[in-house]
């Protein structure tokens, strides 16, 4: 038992970062599937490492410098993964105008006006709130961190659960993804995040899990007008919103 959900997180890791597999690791689609639960998991890895980089950073540099070398450390360990899905998610819902429009959009791998803005405006907004949390308390940067990239990869896996998969086989570029989900994978997976925020230390914990809920449930209306459903790129853009959306309540709560 053990030996096999060491293998599905060892598939979520090396699924959502550049830290390699072990070579005895077996990987399928019905792996895949099952290592969403530890998807919550390695966004406390990532973090968690993120973190360091900063703590350690901070101990020589000035804090914006060590918050950018944090999200720099971020971007190598996953290659962008996420920042891709966002920068896809927004050339195609902002470039298609039909459903078959966007998502071929989506899936070409040349990045057009609307994926240049959107990833400009996300890594500069992350600064910045970092940054401003980091005003009223430096190690809080840290728990953020963590927290952020823990409960963006929640709720972004969770929509495999509820939402429907939109396949398109006919494009250029093809992304794997998580297509089903048992709610055995979806209760590992909330309590990972659960868990983390409880241990984070985080103030109003319950009213930041209430307003990523209603940001859930706003995103999903707009993914399921816009294409029917999600694919890999809409989980990327989901991590990407919600992992600011985390840092802007901290940042709130800390005014």
């Amino acid at each position: 038992m053990f030996a096999r959900e060491l293998n599905l997180f060892f598939i979520a890791m090396g699924f959502f970062t550049r830290i390699p597999m072990p070579t005895w690791v077996k990987v399928d689609n019905e792996r895949l599937n099952q290592a969403s639960r530890y998807f919550a998991l390695v966004g406390v890895l990532v973090g968690g490492l993120c973190a360091l980089v900063y703590s350690l950073a901070t101990q020589v540099l000035p804090i914006s410098v060590a918050i950018l070398l944090a999200m720099v450390a971020g971007l190598l360990l996953t290659g962008g993964f996420h920042e891709d899905g966002l920068a896809d998610t927004a050339d195609g819902f902002g470039g298609g105008w039909q459903v078959q429009d966007k998502l071929t959009i989506m899936k070409d791998s040349r990045v057009g006006t609307y994926g240049v803005l959107a990833l400009v405006i996300s890594l500069l907004f992350k600064f910045v709130l970092l940054s401003e949390i980091a005003l009223f308390d430096g190690d809080l940067v840290m728990a953020a961190l963590v927290v952020g990239h823990c409960l963006s990869r929640m709720v972004a896996a969770s929509l495999i659960f509820t939402e429907t998969y939109v396949r398109d086989d006919d494009s250029s570029k093809s992304k794997p993804v998580a297509q089903s989900q048992t709610p055995n994978e979806l209760g590992i997976l909330l309590l990972t995040g659960i868990l983390t925020l409880w241990l984070s230390g985080i103030a109003s914990a319950l009213s930041l899990c209430l307003v990523l809920l209603a940001a859930r449930q706003l995103l999903i209306r707009s993914y399921r007008r816009q294409i029917g459903g999600y694919t890999g790129d809409v989980l990327g853009a989901t991590q990407q919103v919600i992992e600011l959306l985390c840092y802007l309540f901290i940042l709130v709560i800390s005014l």
